[in-house]
């Protein structure tokens, strides 16, 4: 099962102004073949899907723990997509076109179907489909596997960090560089405990450091990267026979957590009347009031 928070990984900065076509970039971190909706559905299925658990627990714990971090990717991506998209268009009367900036935008979709939030889609507007799971049931070649992504999504991170200098965005993405910089170490610790071969002498992939992007630089220095998170109190703990000794590029001690992050505040959106979203004007929002009220067996005015 799975436990929710009302928080967000980390604080994403409010934005100063929309910047829509960067968000159709950042959609590519979320619904793309390397997106967090990737990561956190492979490593599910194969959580779920798991043989021999009980001999090879320390494997299925890291798979796991990794598994729950992966909802709050996917979560952290939408929300910094939500706020880029945030102030596109104008509320209006709908005959002088309120939304008439939209239609030169990269990204129709977000105006015409998603009333300007994220979408699991790439940055192309290409849905995010079940295709690209993979789950062999071969323990090693799964690890394998989750090593690659884990590289080809450091790899699109770095790449769309150059294609904007958007600070909501950068602040999401030097975050998930120094998390997700944990889940390539991981793997190949998981790998050398499974076959023997040291896997951390090819980290980093790309050759370069996460220190080099200051959005991540900061993460790196609070100790973040060194840090994989059970997401569970009591569960899990058997990862500690992985997750262990010292981290492979600056040899700082690596530490398990029992739990999650502290996280911070979830942004809440303000409506956008143009976009009839949420459709909950004064007066509907007064009775809804009422009806609470009433339900509570609170006395009506």
């Amino acid at each position: 099962m799975f436990k929710r928070s009302d928080r967000l990984l980390i604080e994403l900065p409010e934005p100063k102004s929309a910047d829509p076509n960067a968000a159709a970039a950042v959609q590519e971190l979320l619904g793309g073949k390397f997106g967090e909706m990737s990561t956190l559905n492979n490593y599910m299925y194969q959580s779920f899907n798991f043989r021999s658990k009980k001999k090879l627990r320390p494997f299925y714990d890291l798979v796991a723990s990794i598994t729950a971090e992966e909802f709050g990717h996917v979560e952290l991506v939408s929300n910094t997509i939500n706020l880029m998209l945030t102030g596109t268009t104008f509320p209006g009367d709908p005959n002088i076109a309120p939304m008439q900036d939209a239609k030169d935008l990269r990204n129709t979709y977000h105006f015409i179907s998603t009333a300007q939030t994220s979408f699991p889609f790439d940055s192309m507007g290409k849905a995010w489909t079940g295709d690209n799971v993979f789950n062999s049931g071969n323990l090693i070649l799964d690890l394998l596997h989750n090593f690659f992504l884990e590289c080809g999504a450091r790899t699109h991170k770095m790449r769309v960090y150059e294609m904007t200098d958007n600070p909501v965005a950068r602040e999401m993405i030097g975050y998930l560089l120094v998390r997700g910089g944990v889940h390539v170490v991981a793997y190949a610790k998981a790998l050398e405990m499974a076959t023997g071969v040291d896997m951390t002498k090819l980290i980093p992939i790309p050759n370069l450091s996460n220190k080099s992007f200051d959005a991540a630089k900061k993460y790196e220095d609070q100790g973040v990267h060194q840090k994989l998170y059970t997401f569970s109190d009591n569960d899990y703990k058997e990862v500690t026979k992985i997750w262990k000794g010292n981290h492979p590029e600056d040899g700082s001690k690596l530490e398990v957590i029992f739990g999650a992050p502290n996280g911070a505040p979830v942004p809440d959106l303000d409506e956008v009347p143009e976009e009839f979203a949420p459709g909950i004007g004064p007066d509907e929002f007064a009775e809804i009031a009422k009806r609470l009220q009433r339900s509570a067996g609170l006395k009506v005015d």
